[in-house]
This record gives C-alpha cells, structure tokens and sequence, in this order.
C-alpha cells in the first residue's frame, strides 16, 4: 500500500510539473486546454470585395453628391453686451442652398438675424466668401443672402403643392457645425404651425428626419434631389436636439416670398385689411348668426381693401370670456369659393396671391348672403 501511494505521489508531481513546463500560453500564462489553438496564427475571413449598394443606397449617395455643392454653412456675428457692459462678439450658425450662379442663397431669417458684424458662407470645397442681406422676411422666417463667387451649383426647386404623408425625404445641413451631414426620413404629416415668434406657417412639412440646430435653413429635399422645404424648427420639449419631429416651411411659400424680394426689395405680403376674430358653431349659435363658423370682421383697417370694398366691422362691445369683441360686423364665411372658417385659412389664401390681386369674399351680413369682389392691398403689421 505504501509503495502504491508512493508511485500515485510521483505520477502526480510528475505530471504537474510537465503541465507547467511544457503546456504553457505565450506570455507564460498555464493554458491546459487550449495550449494548441494558443500557438496557431489568428485567421480571418474577409470580403473578396465590397458589396454591391442596393437600389436605395445607391439613391441616397447620388442625392447627397448632386445636392452637397449646393449647401452652405453660414455663420453669423453679432456685438452683444456682457456682465460688464463690454462688447463681445457672438456667433450663430445655420444652414442654406444656393439659388442661381448669381450667388443667391436662401436661409432662414433666425439664422441671421441680428448680425451686425458679418455674415460668413462656407461652400462645401471649403471656399468662404463674405455675404449681404439682400432681403428678408421675418413673418415667414426667411432670409435671401448674396455672395460672390464661381463656378457655384444652383439647387433644383421642386412643387410643394401635391406632396403626401409616407414621402421620402433628406435633410442636408450642418448640424451642430458638423457640416455636410445628411440624414433621411419620411413626410410625417402637413400641417398648420406657428414658428418660435408666433406667426403661422401653412402647410408646414413634418418630417422624422434628423434636424437639429446648425440645420435651420438648409434644404429638406425628395427623393429626386429637388427642394420642397427649408428646414426651420424642431419639437423638442425643451430639449434642444432631434426628437424626431421637424418642420420645414414650404417650397413653394418661399417661391411667393422671393418674388417679391427680387422685384421690391421687400415682401409686399397681401392683406384684406381686416382685424378679425374665429367663431366656432358654440359661439355662431349665441351670437344668432346663420352660419356655423367663418371669421368675424372685428373692424376694417382705414383706407384698407375691406373698407375700399365696402366691408363692415363691429359696432357693439361684447366679452367672450375675458376677451373684448365686437359684435355687428360681416361675417366672412369663403374666398375664391373655398371655405373660411379661422384666420389661418385666410393665411393660407393670402400665401397663394400677391398684393393688388382681386379676389371674391362671401359673406354673411345679417341672414343676408354677399359675394363681394376687392384688390388686396398690402399688409401692415396688424391687419390680415
């Protein structure tokens, strides 16, 4: 039995101190199991060569290479006063789109707003050129700047009139000065907003794409690389980054704003000459009025299309809640035929014509029914 024992301790000494002197790891590590794979040389599998891009990736890069030239990085100075009192100069970026070889671009009107010491555009070859203002407007949020350069690529403006929910679209821009970034989604919804100083935006495009800041004013686009809207704000909750819902204004807006900048040097935004107030079927009922809704004329501007056509405002004080309103005056109820039943609709006619153009107002005054024609004229501040 001792012999036994004394054999099964030399066995298990000997064999303990071949396992430590002959299978070890490398860097000296005790490997018991894997002593062999330890030793052979790594091995990996690679592509032979890069896969083919299917049809939608090879669409995304042909957009983002015919578009990128057209992109612009603008950066804006402002001298603003510190805790101090002393000047210090304040930059904001943003994003924009050349229009022609001119040197036209268009941007939003935030994005510059306020820059009194310079406005600077970087083209995507990296070229910087200083820019001027040739004309801006605040209600739409729009701004049309003018460098002078060569060789620049004009983008291709498409019709923003018949787009539809579930569309794809690209945002090009620079968010957070990352310049040159691109970032897909789809039209989420067309609807009816107003912009950070409260004016209203018809038709705004609602897309998932990624805007953040740094991409206010660069072009959202369709799948054909065409421009339908200017990326201008995000829904946040505070949060100032993507969360997924952006809104563009309109192609087509901007189309009505630049044909007024490039002819007047202005936006000669057309106005019936009103102030008015929405009356929804509760208060239609109270009031007696033979309509469900419309807008109520609160008074007519002087010298304004409504007074020039013959239109009536209120003449008796009355409280709709803690709000004032005048009672007594026509109640419009459609336009060129399509109905009207909020000042946003009225906007949103007013966008499809220019100052001076003639247009049919129906209304109610009394129980009696008015079609009355009348010249726009152009808006000043407080009338619509």
């Amino acid at each position: 039995m001792k012999l036994r024992r004394v054999i099964l301790v030399v066995l298990l000494v000997g064999g303990f101190w071949f396992l430590t002197t002959h299978l070890t790891h490398p860097f000296g590590h005790f490997s018991l199991f894997n002593a062999s794979a330890s030793n052979s040389p790594l091995q990996l599998t690679e592509a032979e060569a890069a896969p083919a891009f299917d049809a939608e990736e090879q669409n995304n890069i042909a957009v983002y290479k015919r578009v990128l030239p057209s992109v612009v990085n603008i950066t804006s100075t402002t001298l603003v006063f510190n805790f101090f009192y002393g000047t210090v100069p304040q930059q904001g970026q943003g994003s924009g789109f050349i229009l022609d070889k001119a040197g036209h671009i268009l941007t939003n009107f935030h994005v510059v707003e306020g820059a009194n010491r310079g406005i600077e555009v970087l083209l995507s070859n990296k070229s910087r050129y200083q820019a001027k203002v040739v004309g801006a407007d605040k209600v739409h949020d729009l701004a049309l700047l003018q460098i002078s350069a060569p060789n620049l690529q004009p983008v291709t403006l498409a019709d923003s009139s018949e787009l539809a929910v579930g569309q794809k679209v690209y945002a090009i821009g620079n968010p957070f000065g990352l310049t040159g970034t691109m970032t897909t989604g789809i039209i989420s919804a067309i609807r009816p907003i107003r912009n950070a100083d409260g004016a209203p935006i018809e038709d705004a495009i609602q897309t998932d794409a990624a805007i953040n800041p740094g991409n206010s004013g660069g072009p959202l686009l369709n799948s054909h690389g065409e421009v339908i809207g200017i990326n201008t704000m995000i829904a946040s909750n505070g949060a100032d980054q993507s969360s997924g819902i952006g809104f563009a204004i309109p192609i087509n807006t901007a189309k009505a704003v630049l044909a007024d900048l490039t002819r007047y040097g202005r936006v000669r935004r057309p106005s019936l000459g009103i102030v008015s107030y929405a009356i929804g079927p509760d208060l239609a009922s109270q009031m007696g009025l033979s309509a469900d809704s419309g807008v109520l004329i609160q008074r007519v501007i002087p010298g304004g299309a409504a007074e020039r056509a013959g239109l009536h405002g209120g003449n008796q004080q009355a409280y709709v809640g803690n709000t004032p309103i005048m009672l007594g005056g026509d109640l419009i109820v459609a336009i060129d035929g399509q109905q009207v039943t909020d000042p946003q609709d009225i906007s949103a006619l007013m966008d499809k014509h220019q100052a001076g153009d003639t247009i049919s107002v129906t209304i109610l005054r009394g129980k009696r029914q008015m079609t009355l024609k009348l010249m726009l004229g152009e808006a000043r501040g407080e009338n619509s």
